[in-house]
C-alpha cells in the first residue's frame, strides 16, 4: 500500500511541476526580496556548473567535490540541497565584479 501513496504522491509532484505550481513559493520569497529593495539574481544550473567546474554539464557528484574544494571541507556537503545552495553562493561570488567582491570581504 505504500507504494501505490508514494507513486501516486510522485504523481501529484508532476502534475504540480507541470503546472508550474511550485514556482509560487519561489515566487512570494522573490516578491519579497523585491519589494524590501534586496537585489535579486538567478542563475541556471548550466550557469552554477559552468562556474563551480568549469563544465555546464557536469555531473552532481562533480559538482559537489568541487563545493567540498572550493570551501576546504572534509566531506561533500549533505544534503544535496545544501550543497546546490552553496554553489548557487560559490557562483554569485564568482560572477562579483572584483571590487564588489572586496567589499563583501570587508
Amino acid at each position: 500500500m505504500s507504494g501505490s501513496a508514494s507513486s501516486k504522491a510522485s504523481i501529484e509532484w508532476q502534475v504540480l511541476q507541470s503546472l508550474g505550481m511550485l514556482r509560487a513559493p519561489s515566487g512570494v520569497a522573490l516578491l519579497a526580496l523585491a519589494k524590501a529593495g534586496i537585489p535579486i539574481k538567478e542563475y541556471s544550473p548550466l550557469e552554477v556548473k559552468q562556474a563551480i567546474c568549469g563544465y555546464g554539464r557536469a555531473e552532481k557528484r562533480q559538482v559537489q567535490e568541487m563545493v567540498k574544494a572550493v570551501l576546504g571541507l572534509s566531506e561533500r556537503p549533505r544534503p544535496d540541497d545544501a550543497a546546490d545552495a552553496l554553489a548557487v553562493a560559490i557562483c554569485h561570488v564568482h560572477s562579483m565584479p572584483i571590487g564588489g567582491r572586496l567589499e563583501a570581504e570587508q
